[in-house]
């Protein structure tokens, strides 16, 4: 939550009224579903929930978002249950915010804000908590008239533009605004500089990952899908299990043999959300597409949800956003223990082929899902003829232990070998394959 509201109210004590909007009396179910959501959201971050709100309004109002006459009976519901924070399901533009604020005479969040906060908290790695401040300050940036007190006492993180010494800037309106600027400015620039240098780092170990020819997985889906139960059971790698959302912000690899003795390498991702910001894909991208750069996408569903096909939907038009909807995806439905509805399995499953029932938590279904994964990577296998210079001899070594060789002979000083490949080897030695 913004500074400048966490000087009046300390975050323990904030208590939430929730309000998500709809324009049409059929959407009503979905509204209260999505409020559930935002409820979530807001525990994760530490705010106490008093009511939620399904409000139905016939247009957006260009300066407060809802009308007038809604406004007026959502006052009066903040006023009655004593909340001190207003949260809307939506993005709500800068001079909305302001303009609801000045109304309720209260702080008002918008969705993307909590969910920036959310992902602050529960970030661990450095890159996390560059990228997530990042995308924070890119939030602020319109919203200056709002924060400028706040940004005045960043001038020493943000690069030290503007103004001497430690203390605060002196004045306000237009001038204190450009001051505050400058520093935004400057301040995305370092961040971006520090992002750039991690992922140099990152880069060079996913090419070295890359090296070993060993196929890789990526498990992705909706957030409080079960993506790290999964890990954990397939594995045992410990990853932070909780109820909450956006529990993994951090990727975590780990090496699994597969029945067939096939080495694999399991990657969890963070996890995806409606509405997710523009923002927050913009600076997670680098994390994502090092996920997405895997060989084989496992789409975990968690089926047990109200909204399981619209969650399945969001992490597809994520997917389409980082160019990787076309990527080979087995669709897992998770939590199949808690879900009787048989005809909704199947709905999915129309949508989404390649499906395979488990339980994360139960370890059922495992055994189907690894045979599912051992035909996906028999796809990608390509039969290659290769030349290979006996000076080279480390190459022939990595065909014999990750490929299955069909023939060898000698030619001179090379190596002709015939083999059956998994997909990344074969990428990589086509320079020596031969017709």
């Amino acid at each position: 939550m913004n500074d400048i509201n966490q000087q009046e109210i300390a975050k323990e004590d904030l208590k939430a009224l929730l309000v998500s909007v709809y324009l049409n009396p059929l959407q009503k179910e979905t509204c209260e579903e999505h409020l559930r959501e935002l409820e979530l959201l807001a525990n994760t971050y530490g705010v106490q929930v008093l009511e939620k709100v399904p409000c139905m309004i016939r247009k957006y109002d260009a300066s407060t978002f809802i009308t007038s006459g809604k406004l007026e009976e959502l006052m009066a519901i903040a006023k009655e249950a004593h909340a001190n924070l207003i949260i809307f399901d939506d993005e709500i533009a800068p001079s909305q915010q302001r303009n609801l604020e000045a109304a309720f005479k209260l702080p008002v969040m918008d969705r993307t804000e909590l969910i920036l906060e959310v992902f602050a908290e529960r970030a661990q790695t450095k890159e996390a908590r560059l990228q997530i401040e990042l995308a924070k300050v890119k939030y602020q940036a319109p919203r200056l008239k709002r924060l400028w007190t706040h940004l005045s006492r960043q001038q020493g993180t943000a690069g030290g533009g503007g103004g001497g010494g430690g203390g605060y800037l002196k004045g306000e309106g237009e001038k204190q605004i450009e001051i505050d600027r400058r520093l935004l400015k400057r301040k995305i620039e370092l961040l971006n500089r520090d992002i750039q240098d991690v992922q140099a780092t990152r880069s060079l170990q996913r090419s070295q990952r890359e090296k070993t020819g060993i196929p890789t997985f990526a498990i992705i889906g909706y957030t409080n899908a079960g993506k790290s139960t999964l890990l954990n059971a397939l594995t045992q790698a410990g990853v932070l299990m909780e109820d909450k959302l956006f529990a993994t912000l951090d990727t975590t690899t780990r090496k699994f043999t597969l029945p067939n003795n096939q080495d694999i390498l399991l990657i969890d991702t963070v996890g995806f959300i409606r509405k997710l910001p523009h923002l927050l894909v913009a600076a997670f991208k680098s994390t994502l597409e090092e996920a997405i750069q895997t060989d084989i996408l496992l789409h975990l569903v968690d089926v047990s949800h109200p909204m399981a096909e619209e969650q399945a939907q969001t992490t597809f038009e994520v997917l389409k956003e980082l160019n990787a909807e076309n990527k080979p995806m087995i669709t897992v439905l998770n939590k199949i223990d808690q879900q009787v509805d048989r005809m909704k399995i199947q709905r999915i499953k129309m949508l989404y082929p390649h499906t395979v029932e488990i339980s994360a938590l139960h370890h059922t279904g495992f055994d189907a899902l690894q045979e599912k994964m051992i035909a996906e990577l028999e796809k990608q296998r390509r039969k290659m003829k290769l030349r290979i210079p006996q000076s080279e001899y480390a190459i022939v070594s990595e065909v014999m232990r990750l490929g299955n060789v069909i023939k060898r002979d000698f030619d001179e000083n090379d190596v002709i070998i015939w083999a059956d490949l998994p997909g990344p080897l074969a990428s990589k030695l086509k320079n020596f394959e031969i017709s």
